[in-house]
């Protein structure tokens, strides 16, 4: 048998194998890198989104730099100091040697400060307090959803404007967030539009976000980061950019109270709502004599104007009379809940209970809910 021939069959598998193994783990690593993502951080559509982005990639290009020169001294040394058939001179050994262990001390010590500088100025930055004009919204964390208040835009009772689940900012503006949470820890986290931050009872958290102007018209989603119970998985929102114009239309719609019907399925609809609904629920409510009252308790989710959101069950589904109906007829098994842990006195709420309603009473609920645009 020719020895060389065989040598160098077994050296051309080898180079097959290597080639195979570095094309499939390229390809994973660009399948990975895709920002065309709907929560990615890859794709920032603000200014705080970009500052982390161009952080990102200074130490990610900072990490190739620092893996090539390790790598290549690896390699260079594996190859140039190997053994050789013949060879069994030791090669020199640098043990003790004072400029060589000082020099490899020292550069990593300046790649940390290299990385420690943008590092802390980018967080700085991100941290420090919105100026000039800057809308403000309060945001807090629910098990399971989210809720928005905007504390400068209050109705003729100087009632804020609040909403659940579906935050509407203004694009090339600042709105500065005051995040709580009135139960357990959660986090905000929206990746195209800024870093995430947790959400803390009794301590305020602060998060700026200035959408790209271009973006005006678009969704973003978002979600909870931060275990936080049975549905956490399911405590999403959505970020609507509007464009100033917009954005003023849609406040003022919001601040508009939802009518009472007086006749047909949404009337019906309406005397079940003020029975089961509002042990949990709010609404603010305008009857056909004009007169304009707040229903409800505040412990769930505000459904005054429900019927012009896009989505129900924080974000699970998407705001439709067969998602709706499904979601008052059985809400855990659309998104798991709790609800035999409720306590209404408490104001501890776990989950919406199945309350039993009969398909008509859930067909009038939803025609009511529907309505309420």
């Amino acid at each position: 048998m020719n020895l060389d021939t065989g040598n160098d069959a077994v050296r051309r598998r080898s180079i097959t194998r290597i080639t195979f193994l570095v094309v499939a783990l390229a390809a994973v690593l660009l399948a990975s890198c895709s920002s065309d993502l709907p929560q990615s951080s890859l794709n920032p559509r603000s200014v705080e989104a970009e500052s982390i982005d161009k952080l990102w990639d200074f130490i990610f290009w900072l990490g190739i730099g620092v893996f090539v020169v390790v790598g290549g001294a690896l390699a260079y040394a594996l190859i140039r100091f190997r053994r050789r058939p013949g060879n069994e001179e030791e090669p020199k050994q640098v043990h003790g040697n004072t400029r060589l262990e000082i020099a490899w001390s020292l550069i990593p010590v300046v790649i940390l400060v290299i990385i420690a500088v943008p590092t802390l100025t980018t967080l700085f930055e991100l941290r420090s307090p919105a100026e000039g004009d800057f809308l403000r919204v309060e945001v807090i964390g629910h098990q399971w959803w989210w809720e928005f208040q905007y504390p400068d835009i209050l109705d003729e009772n100087g009632r804020p404007l609040t909403t659940a689940n579906e935050m509407h900012i203004p694009a090339g503006m600042t709105s500065e967030l005051t995040m709580t949470s009135v139960d357990v820890i959660h986090s905000f986290w929206v990746p195209s539009l800024a870093g995430k931050r947790d959400v803390v009872p009794g301590r305020p958290t602060v998060m700026k976000i200035t959408p790209d102007a271009d973006i005006a018209g678009q969704m973003v989603p978002g979600q909870c980061a931060e275990y936080c119970g049975l549905s956490h998985a399911d405590m999403r929102f959505r970020v609507f950019v509007d464009s100033a114009a917009d954005f003023d239309e849609w406040a003022a719609e919001q601040l508009e109270a939802s009518p009472i019907p007086t006749s047909g399925a949404a009337a019906a609809g309406y005397e079940t709502f003020t029975q089961f609904c509002t042990t949990c629920h709010q609404a603010k409510v305008a009857a056909a004599d004009g007169s304009v009252e707040v229903v409800g308790a505040a412990l769930g989710p505000d459904l005054t104007h429900f019927g012009s959101r896009t989505s129900l069950a924080a974000a699970v589904e998407e705001n439709t009379a067969e998602h709706l109906a499904r979601w008052i007829d059985d809400p855990s098994s659309v998104k798991p809940m709790s609800p035999e842990l409720n306590n209404v006195e408490e104001g501890r709420i776990m989950g919406m209970p199945a309350y039993g309603l009969d398909e008509q009473q859930i067909g009038e609920l939803v025609e009511l809910l529907e309505s309420w645009k």
